[in-house]
């Protein structure tokens, strides 16, 4: 997978990016850049992105107003950037591996 961006600047969420759940390992790498004042949390679904994203989770341990990094080492069918207060933005970068 090339590595694929997002980003959301203000409140609200970022568009998802679907993750392929056919590769073995599934292993994705993430890390989030802020600039401004921004309070984002990270977030995973389970849902079929076929029907669509309905339930998030909150990522264990990436959120907060600084730069981070984390990874999925289950599978996830979508991740994005949930931007919770402030005018700044969050850019969520995504590489999952064995594409």
């Amino acid at each position: 997978m090339k590595v694929q961006t997002v980003s959301k600047t203000g409140v609200g969420s970022s568009t998802a990016v679907p993750m392929n759940t056919n590769v073995t390992p599934f292993n994705v790498g993430f890390g989030v850049t802020v600039s401004g004042n921004v309070d984002y949390t990270v977030q995973h679904t389970f849902d079929d992105p076929g029907v669509g994203f309905t339930t998030w989770f909150s990522h264990p341990s990436v959120s907060g107003s600084a730069d981070d990094d984390g990874n999925y080492a289950f599978p996830v069918t979508g991740v994005k950037v949930l931007v919770n207060s402030g005018d700044g933005t969050a850019t969520l970068k995504i590489v999952q591996a064995g594409i």
